[in-house]
Parts: structure tokens; C-alpha cells; sequence
């Protein structure tokens, strides 16, 4: 059983999330930026699904934050406003997926058993290591 944060500025797609996932999974839901953010420093989390579109920052500078406070910590993007721009720096900063709403059970399920396996860990650590790899020194 994966622990999962939710992060999303409206109530009920967190409730919707949390009832598709808790048969399986420990769910924690938070509609507040600065309340996620301080679970996850204070306990740890296998997958954080964050909206993109928040109150007070990006879900993608909510994901930059949390990579610092766990950098093993997975994620999944939602949004109901799909930029390529968005989804670029997502993925760069380790985001497993992108997905749009209104969301679809099968696929988030699909998306989150994904995030979640084991092989994806290990092909993510690879592409870290070959990123850490390419990056200039300092």
C-alpha cells in the first residue's frame, strides 16, 4: 500500500481522487500549498498527484519543492488547462506523467499503478544519474 498526497484547489477533486485510490492506497488530500508541503517534509510520501493550477503557487513550483525536501518522491500532474510549456518543466523536474481533466478512473489508476512499479522507479534513477551526468559543474 503506497502512501499518496493530493494536492488540488478544489475540494471535491480531492474527495474524487481519494475514493478512486483508497480501496488500494493510503490517500492524504490537501487543498492548501503550504499544508502539503509540510506533510511531505514531515512524513514520507511515495507519490504526490498536484494540480497545476493552485491558489498561492504552480503545482510545478509545488513539485520543485517537494523534489528538494524527498528527491524520491514521484508525481503526477493534473490540469484542467494543458500547456506544452507546463508539461515540459513538469517532466523535467521528475513529474512521472501529465494528465488533463476532467479525469478519467482507468487512466489515473493506470497512471498511478505506473508511477508506482518498480521498473519506472529504476528507469527514473538511470535517467537522474545520466541528467547528473550531462549537467555542468560547478
Amino acid at each position: 500500500m503506497a502512501r499518496i498526497l493530493v494536492l488540488d484547489d478544489e475540494k471535491d477533486a480531492c474527495e474524487l481522487i481519494e475514493r478512486i485510490l483508497s480501496p488500494a492506497h493510503e490517500v492524504v488530500s490537501f487543498t492548501e500549498e503550504d499544508a502539503a508541503i509540510q506533510y511531505v517534509k514531515d512524513n514520507p510520501v511515495d507519490l504526490a498527484i498536484l494540480d497545476i493550477k493552485l491558489k498561492k503557487m504552480s503545482g510545478v513550483d509545488v513539485l520543485e519543492v517537494l523534489r528538494k525536501a524527498r528527491p524520491e518522491v514521484k508525481a503526477v500532474m493534473l490540469t484542467g488547462y494543458p500547456t506544452l510549456k507546463t508539461a515540459e518543466r513538469a517532466i523535467t523536474l521528475g513529474a512521472h506523467d501529465y494528465l488533463t481533466k476532467p479525469l478519467d478512473v482507468d487512466h489515473l489508476e493506470a497512471k498511478v499503478k505506473e508511477a508506482l512499479s518498480p521498473e519506472v522507479r529504476i528507469r527514473e534513477k538511470e535517467t537522474e544519474e545520466i541528467t547528473d551526468d550531462l549537467s555542468p559543474s560547478e
